[in-house]
C-alpha cells in the first residue's frame, strides 16, 4: 500500500540518527588514538626523540693515531712516520641517482688503479661496522690526483682528501725481516680478540715486530663530531667535540744498528743467506738478517703488478725470513752439539785417541773426509781443530741405537721452539729413529733407520734441517755454560717523553748440566780451527786481534751447491757474543760465511771493548 511521506518520517530519521551516532562514534575513538599517540610522543618518548633529532644533525669521524716508532738499542729511529694523503669517499654526499653514482665510483676505481667491484666491496665492508666514517679507497696519494680532483670536484660530489700517517724507513731497506710491515686490518682479523674495538681501514702489524708487539706500536684513534645542517654539510660553527688521538708507545730493539748493516752487506756480497748475532748470557738478538731483502715502504701505497711479482712470485724468496725459517742441514757446525753428546754419553773422553786414515767402513758403507784427507792420530780438541770427519763419523755410529745424538741436539734447541718474538714456521727436522721407521712404516721412505743415519747426522749431514737461530742457540748454550737462552729483539716500551714503561727481559728456556771440562775442551777445539795455523777458518780469522772459537760448515743439498755455514763465540775462552752465518751455495764454509761473520764481528768489536784476556793471560789477540 502506498503511504505518504508524513507516514513513514520518523522511522527514517531513526536510522539516520544511528548512523550519525555511529560514525561520530569511531570519529571520537580515532581522535582519542591520534591524541594518545600525539601524548605519547611528546610527554613520554618527547626526550628520547629529541636526542635522536640532535644526533641526526652530528657526524662523527675516527681519527687515526701515529704508531709509535721503532728504535735500535741505541734510539736512532729505524722506522718513523710521515704525513700523507688518503682518498676518502662520504657515501651520504655521492649522488642519489644509482646511473650516476655508478658512473663517478668507476672514475674513482680508475684513478686509484681499481676495480669497480673492488671499490664497492670495501665501501660496503667499512660501511657495515662505521656507517658514519668516510670510506678509504687509497692511501699515500700523488699530488697529482690532489691537483685533479680539486679541478674537477663538480665531478666527484662526496670525494675528500684527509691527511694520514704512514710509516716511515729512514734506513730503506734495513732490518726489514725484523721490522716486518703494517696493513688494513682484514675481515679475518677484525673477528680475533686481540683487534677488538678496530674497524675496517684500520691499520695493524702484518708481520716482524710490527706484528708482535702491535698492541703498543698501535695507538688509539681519536673522535671529531661535527654539526651539519639538512644537506649534511658543516655549519659555520659545527665542531661539537674534538678528541684527539692517542699515539702509540714507542719500542726499542735490542738492534746494533752497525752490527746489523754489517750482516747484511754482508749477505748481499754473496747471495742468498741468513746470519744471527745474539749475547749468549740474556739472549739479546744484536743483529738478523736474510739476503735478499725488501723494501717495506713498498706496503704503504698499494703495489702494482711489476711490484707484486718482485716481491710475492720472486723465486728468489725476498720476503722468507732464511734466519729463523731457513731449512737447511748444517755439515761440520754440527760437530759441536755431537762432541758434546759423545762426552756426555761416555763413548769417548777428551783425551782419546783415534787414528784418522782419511775413511771409515761403517757396515757395508765407506765414509769419507772431505777431500779424502789423512789426518792422522786426533783427539777431541784436534779433531775439531781440523774438522775430522772421520772422527766424528764414529761418534755418530757409537751412538746410534741410544738416541744420544738426538737427545743432546734437542736439549740445546734444534727442532724445538726458540721463543723469539718474531712470527716464525716451526719446520725444522731433528731425525730420529721412530720417525724414520715410522716414515717407513707409512711408505715415506724406502728403508727404516740404520747406523748410517747417525753417522750423518754426527756431521750435520743427512735430513738434518735447521736455520742460523737454533744453531746459535745451541752455540750460546755450551758458551755460557748450559743456559739455554730465550732469543728476542724487543728491549722495551718508552712513552713520548723516552720513559722506560716496560722491559723485556725473557728469562731462559731451561739450563742444561754441562761438565766445564767439556766445555772448556770444545771451546779449546774451536779456537784452535779458528786461530790456529792447521784450523779450517786460520785464513779468516788468524789475524782477527780478538781471540774466538768458530767452526766451518760444508753441507750438501739436494739439487744445490753446497752451503756454506760459519758458527763463532768470541771473545775466547769466555764468550759475550755468538754469530751464525749461512750462504746458500756458498761453497766450503771458510769461503763465504766466514767471511761475513768475520764482518760482523769487526763492526761489534770496533764499538765494544772485550776487557777479556787473551788465551796466555795478555791482551786480546
Amino acid at each position: 500500500m502506498y503511504l505518504r511521506s508524513d507516514e513513514r518520517g520518523p522511522a527514517m530519521s531513526n536510522r539516520l540518527a544511528l548512523r550519525i551516532a555511529i560514525f561520530g562514534g569511531v570519529a571520537v575513538v580515532l581522535f582519542a588514538i591520534l591524541f594518545f599517540r600525539l601524548w605519547l610522543l611528546q610527554i613520554i618518548d618527547g626526550d628520547t626523540y629529541l636526542a635522536e633529532a640532535k644526533n641526526n644533525r652530528t657526524r662523527s669521524y675516527r681519527v687515526s693515531a701515529p704508531r709509535g716508532e721503532i728504535l735500535d738499542r741505541e734510539g736512532e729511529v729505524l722506522v718513523g712516520n710521515r704525513t700523507s694523503l688518503a682518498l676518502q669517499v662520504n657515501p651520504r654526499k655521492l649522488p642519489a641517482d644509482p646511473v650516476e653514482r655508478r658512473a663517478e665510483l668507476s672514475r674513482l676505481a680508475d684513478l686509484t688503479h681499481s676495480t669497480l667491484r673492488r671499490v664497492r666491496r670495501t665501501m660496503h665492508e667499512e660501511l657495515k661496522l662505521a656507517p658514519a666514517a668516510p670510506v678509504t679507497l687509497r692511501r699515500d696519494v700523488g699530488d697529482y690526483l690532489v691537483y685533479y680532483l680539486q679541478e674537477n670536484q663538480d665531478r666527484f660530489p662526496g670525494v675528500e682528501v684527509q691527511r694520514v700517517f704512514v710509516r716511515d724507513y729512514p734506513d730503506g731497506t734495513l732490518a726489514a725481516h725484523i721490522l716486518g710491515n703494517v696493513g688494513e686490518i682484514g675481515e679475518d682479523e677484525l673477528k680475533e680478540t686481540r683487534y677488538r674495538g678496530l674497524l675496517p681501514g684500520d691499520e695493524i702489524g702484518q708481520d716482524g715486530v710490527e706484528d708482535t708487539y702491535d698492541r703498543f706500536l698501535r695507538g688509539r684513534p681519536g673522535l671529531k663530531r661535527i654539526q651539519v645542517d639538512a644537506m649534511g654539510q658543516p655549519t659555520p660553527n659545527g665542531s661539537l667535540v674534538s678528541q684527539s688521538p692517542v699515539p702509540g708507545r714507542s719500542l726499542k730493539l735490542s738492534i746494533d744498528g752497525d752490527v746489523q748493516a754489517a750482516g747484511e752487506s754482508g749477505l748481499a756480497s754473496y747471495g742468498s743467506g741468513g746470519f744471527v748475532t745474539m749475547d749468549v748470557h740474556t739472549g739479546e738478538i744484536l743483529g738478523l738478517g736474510s739476503s735478499p731483502s725488501f723494501e717495506p715502504a713498498l706496503f704503504t701505497r698499494p703495489l702494482t703488478q711489476k711490484q707484486v711479482d718482485e716481491t710475492y712470485r720472486n723465486p728468489a724468496a725476498p720476503l722468507a725470513n732464511r734466519a729463523i725459517n731457513g731449512l737447511y742441514p748444517t755439515g761440520s757446525t754440527f760437530k759441536l752439539i755431537t762432541a758434546l753428546a759423545g762426552l756426555e754419553e761416555g763413548v769417548i773422553s777428551p783425551t782419546d785417541v783415534i787414528e784418522d786414515s782419511g775413511s771409515i767402513t761403517i757396515g757395508d758403507q765407506d765414509f769419507q773426509n772431505a777431500g779424502g784427507a789423512a789426518l792422522g792420530p786426533v783427539d777431541m780438541a784436534r779433531a775439531l781443530e781440523v774438522s775430522s770427519d772421520v772422527y766424528f763419523y764414529l761418534l755418530g755410529w757409537k751412538m746410534w741405537d741410544t738416541g744420544g745424538l738426538q737427545r743432546w741436539a734437542h736439549k740445546l734447541g734444534i727442532a724445538r721452539p726458540s721463543g723469539l718474538d718474531l712470527p716464525a714456521a716451526e719446520e725444522e727436522l731433528l731425525p730420529t729413529q721412530k720417525w724414520r721407521n715410522d716414515l717407513y712404516e707409512e711408505g715415506g721412505t724406502d728403508r727404516p733407520w740404520s747406523a748410517g743415519d747417525n753417522v750423518q747426522l754426527a756431521t750435520g749431514q743427512g735430513d738434518l734441517q735447521t736455520n742460523p737461530l737454533e744453531m746459535a742457540i745451541a752455540y750460546a748454550t755450551l758458551g755460557n755454560g748450559g743456559t739455554v737462552v730465550t732469543p728476542h729483539v724487543g728491549k722495551e716500551i718508552t712513552d713520548a717523553a723516552g720513559r722506560v714503561l716496560e722491559e723485556f727481559a725473557p728469562p731462559p728456556q731451561r739450563h742444561v748440566k754441562i761438565d766445564p771440562t767439556y766445555r772448556q775442551v770444545i771451546l779449546a777445539g774451536l779456537h784452535g780451527a779458528a786461530q790456529s795455523p792447521a784450523g779450517t777458518s786460520y785464513e779468516v780469522f788468524g789475524n782477527f786481534p780478538v781471540p774466538v772459537a768458530g767452526k766451518t760448515g760444508t753441507a750438501q743439498r739436494v739439487g744445490h751447491a753446497d752451503q756454506s755455514w760459519y758458527l763463532v763465540l768470541a771473545p775466547y775462552p769466555d764468550p759475550k757474543i755468538v754469530t751464525a752465518v749461512t750462504i746458500e751455495e756458498g761453497g766450503f764454509g771458510a769461503e763465504a760465511a766466514a767471511p761475513v761473520a768475520l764482518n760482523i764481528l769487526e763492526a761489534y768489536f770496533n764499538k765494544h771493548t772485550t776487557g777479556s784476556a787473551g788465551p796466555n793471560g795478555g791482551s786480546p789477540g
